[in-house]
């Protein structure tokens, strides 16, 4: 059970490979992999890991063995993690840029394109964050992380509508003062 089948060296060192190549995958493979997962998406992420299991692990199928790849694996984003924060043009090139995908109210279809999403999509996630439809929205930003940022248009319909609910409200309370400063 805590007897290694492979050198540790071997066991640190096969994480960190794995850790590499899918870091270059995503980054080369774009932010739809992060932002939004459709099915095909999430087979594909899956059977990756599946796929690399024995590439990290080895012919070790002890617990020491896993124990160690993972802490590699911990460890090796730790790294990567700290090293990017003090790196800001090695953040950028490995994360990516952000992509706006709705510019002055008008959808980017080409960006849409280099994204690999579809309009549908795009109105999907629109929609889980209160928009009713792309039309309301000034600019929409797909972050490097996968985060969908939304500006709306000004002012959106219930927010329009909130501010006339209120400034009648203010109009019925000056009346209400009125009548009972005059009673």
């Amino acid at each position: 059970m805590f007897v290694l089948n492979l050198p540790v060296a071997e066991k640190l060192l096969r994480p960190v490979i794995v850790y590499a190549f899918l870091v270059v995958m995503l980054r080369i493979f774009g932010k739809r992999e992060l932002a939004q997962l459709n099915p095909f998406d999430l087979v594909v992420l899956l059977s990756v890991s599946n796929t690399v299991q024995n590439a990290i692990i080895g012919d070790d199928n002890s617990v020491a063995g896993g124990l160690i790849g993972a802490f590699a694996l911990f460890a090796m984003n730790y790294l990567v993690v700290r090293f990017v924060f003090r790196h800001r043009r090695l953040d950028e090139v490995l994360q990516g840029t952000p992509t706006c995908l709705i510019e002055d109210g008008c959808v980017c279809r080409d960006k849409l394109t280099k994204e690999l999403l579809t309009e549908s999509e795009l109105l999907t996630v629109a929609h889980r964050q209160g928009f009713g439809s792309l039309e309301e929205i000034q600019h929409c930003i797909l972050e490097p992380g996968g985060v969908f940022y939304f500006e709306p248009k000004e002012p959106r319909p219930h927010e329009r509508q909130h501010a006339e609910v209120m400034r009648r409200l203010d109009e019925l309370s000056v009346k209400i003062d009125a009548i009972r400063r005059a009673g």
